[in-house]
């Protein structure tokens, strides 16, 4: 883009060409340490896919499921009910298979069988979150660390000059120190907002095991 400079002596006017960067000169001009914040937002974005994915999955649970597992269990078809559970690769299909084989012995083993398979399918659904959870708040503190270091090798370039500085020179040496930061940033809020999104998703998948497991519970209750 070029603007007009006018000169007050009258002199004619000078072309000033303005400068634009694209995003990835601007990532180039970060320094080293845009690396370590572009591998952690590609990290971020994996495991957001990967678990969302995952989860998904786990949360797929027909609504007649329930209803003839518990028609086959009132049959006494527990063979049958097992079989219908190895249909579906879901948390609460293996829950509820694991109850079933445990029919016959008291029902706070029965109990006790399905939370233990309860708790395993939870830290199967929660795998890597953690991690995710780390790049939200170790992406922003890089991008900081990269702002103080390029603040002061500008500050270095500066003191090294002799005679007048530019405001040319000190403007570009923050900007270019500046941009750490903002990547780091984005990449923190990014996983900051997807890891909060997959535990809320967690949550429903958790609420939706704790209801199928009292309902079959309440099942080996009934009167047969």
């Amino acid at each position: 883009m070029v603007l007009l400079q006018i000169t007050t002596g009258g002199a004619e006017a000078q072309p000033v060409v303005e400068q634009s960067l694209s995003v990835l000169e601007l990532a180039v001009k970060g320094g080293w340490m845009m690396i370590p914040i572009a591998l952690s937002s590609v990290v971020a974005i994996y495991i957001f896919a990967e678990r969302l994915l995952t989860i998904n999955k786990a949360n797929q649970s027909p609504d007649a499921f329930m209803g003839k597992i518990k028609e086959l269990v009132l049959r006494g078809d527990v063979n049958g009910a097992k079989l219908l559970c190895s249909q579906y690769n879901t948390p609460i299909a293996r829950m509820i298979e694991k109850g079933v084989s445990r029919i016959g012995s008291p029902l706070k083993n029965i109990e006790a069988s399905i939370e233990n398979v309860a708790k395993i399918e939870l830290f199967k659904l929660e795998k890597n979150l953690s991690i995710l959870a780390t790049v939200s708040g170790a992406a922003p503190m890089m991008g900081f660390l990269g702002t103080v270091i390029g603040m002061v090798e500008a500050f270095i370039a500066i003191a090294q000059q002799e005679g007048s500085v530019s405001p040319k020179l000190l403007a570009d040496g923050i900007y270019v120190a500046m941009i750490t930061t903002v990547a780091g940033l984005i990449v923190g809020i990014i996983a900051y907002l997807g890891y909060n999104y997959l535990v809320t998703r967690v949550n429903k998948v958790v609420h939706k095991m704790e209801y199928t497991s009292v309902e079959f519970i309440d099942l080996l209750q009934e009167p047969r």
